[in-house]
């Protein structure tokens, strides 16, 4: 009857736990299970396998579908990561692991959507344009820079006017 008697007091007896957590603690976080972490391993080995066998074996003419392809294996990585082995859900912390995912994703795509922007741009707005690189390939002329200054003056050499002589220097 003693027995009886601590298992109605034991908060963890089996008399007492008469409601289901649903895979969870009660801080939200998921339970850590062999199972989980193998179906993990197991995912992210197949898709690591494949994307490998896509570069070296190269089934697939297309260098631009086989990145495609390697990135949305990436991705699919990355969403089998968080899921199985850093247990983020929607119940996980009530929602706010989430958050912070979404939040992080869109400063993410801000950052590399701007820096290919500006890339971009430079690209475009930097590089000579076709006209100036078959000149310099040629061996014509190229038009004076900007304010007139040639590669004998650039060098501190002045250039003398047409038709006259050096000056011989006055003492």
């Amino acid at each position: 009857m003693a027995h009886s008697t601590t298992a109605k007091n034991d908060p963890h007896s089996a008399a007492q736990v008469d409601h289901d957590h649903a895979g969870h603690m009660e801080g939200g976080e998921a339970h850590a299970t062999l199972k989980g972490y193998l179906t993990g391993f197991v995912l992210s080995v197949i898709m690591t396998a494949i994307p490998f066998w896509l570069v070296m074996a190269r089934p697939i003419e297309s260098s631009v579908i086989t990145a495609l392809l390697v990135i949305g294996f990436a991705l699919a990585q990355i969403f089998v990561h968080m899921v199985y082995f850093l247990h983020m859900d929607s119940k996980s912390e009530n929602g706010w692991t989430i958050m912070a995912l979404i939040f992080t994703g869109v400063l993410v795509i801000i950052t590399i959507s701007g820096s290919l922007w500006v890339m971009y741009h430079l690209n475009t707005n930097m590089m000579p344009t076709s006209g100036q690189v078959m000149e310099s390939e040629t061996g014509l002329p190229t038009p004076a820079p900007l304010g007139g200054v040639t590669g004998g003056e650039a060098a501190g050499t002045a250039a003398e006017p047409a038709g006259q002589t050096p000056s011989a220097p006055s003492n």
